[in-house]
């Protein structure tokens, strides 16, 4: 547990609230970044999604709504395995944003498995519309 401890609080670093300044993050960035951090701490509370947002997971539609998405991030089984993310980096061009980061999982202080995760975001207006993200 304290090594989830630490990553939520070194991604709670680079997640930045939307509505707040930062010099060198867009809105948009700040969006994804919040996702991501979400991933982890399972609270979605600052995570900015269009009313009709949605997910699609290695082709697969996975997430249908705000409302839904929310849910998942906070109650979600397949988020709470997540232990940590590291590496992560995040370019933004507009609206586009793209992340890539390594994910590990595991249960009950057991180690399951470490996946890179490349994820695409589309963020018009600062409201996460659209995520596709591809585990390999």
């Amino acid at each position: 547990m304290i090594r989830k401890s630490l990553a939520i609080a070194a991604l709670a670093g680079l997640a930045v609230v939307p509505g707040t300044a930062h010099a060198d993050i867009s809105p948009a960035e700040s969006a994804a970044r919040a996702y991501i951090a979400a991933l982890l701490s399972h609270n979605a509370a600052n995570v900015p999604f269009a009313p009709d947002a949605h997910r699609v997971e290695n082709g697969v539609p996975t997430g249908f709504s705000a409302a839904d998405l929310r849910f998942q991030l906070e109650f979600g089984p397949q988020y709470r395995i997540i232990t940590a993310i590291h590496d992560l980096t995040v370019t933004a061009n507009g609206t586009h944003v793209d992340a890539h980061y390594w994910l590990d999982t595991g249960l009950f202080g057991v180690k399951l498995k470490t996946a890179e995760v490349t994820e695409s975001f589309e963020v018009p207006g600062g409201l996460i519309k659209e995520i596709d993200a591809t585990f390999v």
